[in-house]
């Protein structure tokens, strides 16, 4: 009976060995394959910059001043 309970020891001990591994390599997998999917999204689509508000107000056919840009930017900033 007593060797029985040893041996249940040793089985819990390494079921939850395996559990507490597993949940490390999944912790570990997720990180780097979700570093790696918003690398790729943001080469795809950078982030809006000034340059890009400046080329936005010409193609409407507007000469934008400093203060236009930094008020989209800040308004820009502020959504996200």
């Amino acid at each position: 009976m007593i060797a029985l309970v040893a041996l249940l020891d040793v089985e819990v001990g390494m079921l939850i060995l395996y559990l507490v591994l597993a949940l490390v390599a999944g912790l570990v997998a997720g990180f780097f394959g979700a570093r790696a999917l918003i690398k790729r999204e943001m080469a795809k689509n950078p982030p809006v910059n000034e340059n890009m508000i400046r080329a936005m107000f010409l193609q409407m056919g507007r000469k934008p001043s400093e203060a236009q840009i930094k008020a989209v930017m800040n308004a820009m900033k502020k959504n996200q």
